[in-house]
């Protein structure tokens, strides 16, 4: 009923429908962006893109500075661009084969390359040098690789990664459909009510990064 005194609001305020509801667009979006975070930002990528340039001009000018190279690594993974992150990954191993963040990055670049045993090597790796590297992530990351195969092996990863974020909605989400693709629905919807349970007892500053996850629980709540 809000949104629809607003739209009426604007419409009569601008004077043109078609521009209200833009207008309207634009506040829900400015909105999620603040307090749910569901749609994607369109200034992050532009930033990113500009660090990414300016990283590439550096390296050309200064070809030993490690650091740098591993941080173009991670923008263009944040970029989804995993082949072009493992090109510059793959020779810095022994320089950085004691860094337990390097090997979760070269983990996933090789999984999402479709080298799935060199990439579940790596990322065991990570977890064998810190298991807490990425608050847990690489955990994460083969449960998903074990989900579709070994619905048992990948619940114990996702335990794992519970012992170290005891508070994370988004492992109860994949706890839930790993349980649905078991057929095991009551664990599911166990699994949902707890994540919930947990996010309704965050402090609010904790809300704001699991509330996606919440959502997404709340989705499977009602859904098949």
């Amino acid at each position: 009923m809000s949104k629809i005194f607003l739209f009426f609001f604007l419409t009569w305020l601008t004077g043109n429908p078609f521009i209200a509801i833009i207008v309207l667009l634009l506040i829900l979006y400015a909105l999620d962006r603040r307090f749910v975070g569901l749609t994607p930002s369109f200034v992050r990528p532009l930033r990113r893109s500009s660090q990414l340039r300016k990283l590439r001009r550096h390296v050309d000018m200064a070809p030993n500075d490690v650091s740098s190279k591993q941080e173009i690594a991670r923008i263009l993974i944040e970029k989804k661009k995993y082949n072009e992150a493992l090109g510059w990954l793959s020779p810095m191993e022994h320089t950085l084969e004691d860094s337990a963040e390097y090997w979760d990055d070269l983990g996933l670049c090789l999984l999402q390359a479709g080298q799935t045993e060199r990439g579940e090597a790596a990322i065991k790796r990570a977890l064998a040098l810190n298991e807490r590297v990425k608050y847990g992530a690489p955990y994460l990351r083969l449960a998903a690789l074990y989900a579709g195969k070994d619905s048992t092996q990948a619940i114990s990863y996702i335990e794992a990664f519970q012992r170290i974020q005891s508070s994370s909605c988004e492992a109860y989400e994949r706890l839930a459909g790993i349980y649905r693709t078991m057929g095991k629905e009551q664990d599911a919807k166990d699994a949902i009510e707890e994540g919930l349970r947990i996010y309704r007892t965050l402090p609010k500053y904790k809300k704001r990064g699991e509330r996606k996850w919440a959502l997404r629980l709340w989705f499977r709540r009602w859904s098949k």
